[in-house]
């Protein structure tokens, strides 16, 4: 341990903060739990049906027999929020991984100082991905009732949706958290 050696507080934080958020981005993207519907006119009342953006899956919740893989009868897929789910969830994750890859060359404990100017850069690359997966949970939520639906069925957020949410957060802040290295840049010049 050499003196002049610590990380600084925002950039920990940000380094903790965004693979949070990538975890739970990547487990709101490819979970089928957008939305749940229940209480289908002419079904069991037990039956629930988790639509997500790649899948739909039926469950029967006193049996826990689930079947994915289910036939889109309504058109749910052809939707916009869900077609632009399906192109910004997975960019946003791949944006989120380069924005991580960037950030630890910038924080780099080992060295003496840390590269202030790119893990800044790192930081906006990541609040960039929180962003762009902020906006088709915010989207998809808003249309959530609108979206395709058994006539007559109750329509529930899922827990896909809240996790695309706290992940998307979660960049925002850690990239936040990174970006304010560039105020070291402003002191340096």
């Amino acid at each position: 341990y050499l003196p002049g050696m610590r990380t600084p507080t925002a950039m920990i934080v940000g380094m903790v903060l965004c693979p949070c958020g990538l975890l739970l981005t990547l487990t709101g993207t490819l979970a089928p739990n957008w939305r749940q519907v229940s209480l289908i006119p002419s079904e069991p009342l037990d039956l629930v049906l988790e639509h997500g953006i790649w899948d739909m899956c039926r469950e029967r919740q006193s049996s826990h027999d689930r079947l994915c893989g289910q036939a889109d009868e309504l058109g749910y897929f052809e939707q916009v929020p869900v077609r632009v789910a399906q192109g910004l969830m997975p960019s946003s994750l791949v944006l989120t991984l380069l924005g991580l890859v960037v950030a630890t060359l910038g924080v780099r404990c080992w060295r003496k100082e840390p590269r202030h100017l790119l893990t800044g850069v790192a930081g906006l690359v990541l609040l960039l991905s929180g962003l762009m997966s902020l906006v088709p949970a915010s989207w998809y939520t808003h249309e959530l009732w609108a979206l395709p639906a058994p006539p007559g069925s109750t329509l529930v957020v899922g827990y896909s949706l809240v996790l695309s949410y706290l992940g998307s957060c979660l960049e925002i802040l850690g990239g936040l958290a990174l970006a304010l290295s560039f105020h070291h840049c402003c002191e340096e010049c």
